[in-house]
């Protein structure tokens, strides 16, 4: 089951750096796998917002900067990392088009009930919206 362009959407929480390991796993190749994190938007009435503190390019260039750490630290080299703002289950669906992916491996909260159906699942709709296969790992550390 090799494949040629893997997306694994990142936290940089231990379960992404297992999902990396598994995207690295099924490609055979870290040329491969492509790394995203997805911002959040921001809301206007945020204090930092107000304030001028806070904006959409500060917030992706201390997510890059800390990309790099984290890369470097788990010697994960070779593999592309990029950042984009919306909302993140969209966002991850359509960028999986934009960079032709034939795969998403994404971890899950595994948060169930009333936690679930209060904080959404990324993971649920990337697999609604995504044009290609979603591998979803259970998260170790699931509620």
């Amino acid at each position: 089951m090799k494949r040629d362009n893997i997306l694994v959407p990142v936290d940089f929480s231990e379960q992404s750096l297992n999902a990396i390991r598994e995207a690295n796993e099924l490609s055979g190749d870290t040329g491969k796998v492509r790394l995203l994190h997805v911002l959040p938007p921001l809301e206007s009435i945020s204090p930092g917002v107000v304030w001028g503190d806070v904006s959409d390019s500060t917030r992706e260039q201390h997510v890059r900067d800390y990309a790099k750490t984290f890369l470097a630290e788990n010697k994960l080299v070779g593999v592309d990392f990029d950042v984009e703002i919306g909302p993140p289950g969209h966002v991850i669906a359509d960028y999986a088009i934009k960079c032709d992916a034939d795969l998403i491996v994404i971890s899950s909260h595994g948060y169930h009930g009333v936690k679930r159906m209060l904080l959404g699942s990324v993971a649920e709709t990337v697999i609604r919206h995504a044009h290609c296969a979603v591998l979803v790992l259970r998260r170790t550390d699931a509620e």
